[in-house]
Parts: C-alpha cells; structure tokens; sequence
C-alpha cells in the first residue's frame, strides 16, 4: 500500500462561510482521529475567507476509501453540513515523486 495525499478545495455559498468553516472543523478534528490518518489539516485562504482547503495524508488509499465512505462524520457532512457548500473548485489525488 503507498500513501496518498489529497487537497480539495471547497468554496462556501454566499453568507454561509461561518456554517461551512464551524462543520468542516468537526470534520477535520474527527478525521485527525482515524486510523490511517497521517495528517488532516484545514485551512482557509487568508485574501477569500469563503474558500477552504483540505491537506489530507493518508497511509494508504484504502485508509481514505474508508474514511470517505464509512465515517460517520463524513456521512453526517454529506446530509447536512454540505448545504453551505457552492462547488468544489478542485480535488488532488497525489503520489509523491521519489
């Protein structure tokens, strides 16, 4: 199994920034907790307090396959907390070059 890095970028809907960086805080605290989690960090772009951006490190894509599918706090993110959530501008799925 190699690990994998992923960053995602999320911006929040209009007047909704607060909501979206209060839920994906819980996200990040509880996915810090999982086994396989390497790293989990959440940050927010110091000139546009409306985008979000995840660094996650992961020990292996199976480790994140899990968590993605079987946590209960991404499945409780994913019915209500990402309502305040306009689009996903992007998402990286990395491999580090050796």
């Amino acid at each position: 199994m190699s690990e994998l890095n992923i960053v995602v970028v999320l911006r929040a809907k209009a007047g909704k920034e607060d909501e979206l960086r209060r839920d994906l805080k819980v996200v990040t605290d509880e996915s810090r907790k999982e086994d396989g989690s390497l790293n989990y960090n959440l940050y927010v772009d110091r000139n546009d307090p409306g985008r979000f951006v995840f660094v996650e490190h992961w020990a292996s894509q199976e480790h994140r396959d899990r968590h993605h599918n079987e946590s209960a706090h991404i499945r409780h993110f994913h019915e209500n907390g990402v309502k305040n959530v306009e689009a996903t501008e992007f998402a990286f799925f990395l491999d580090r070059v050796e």
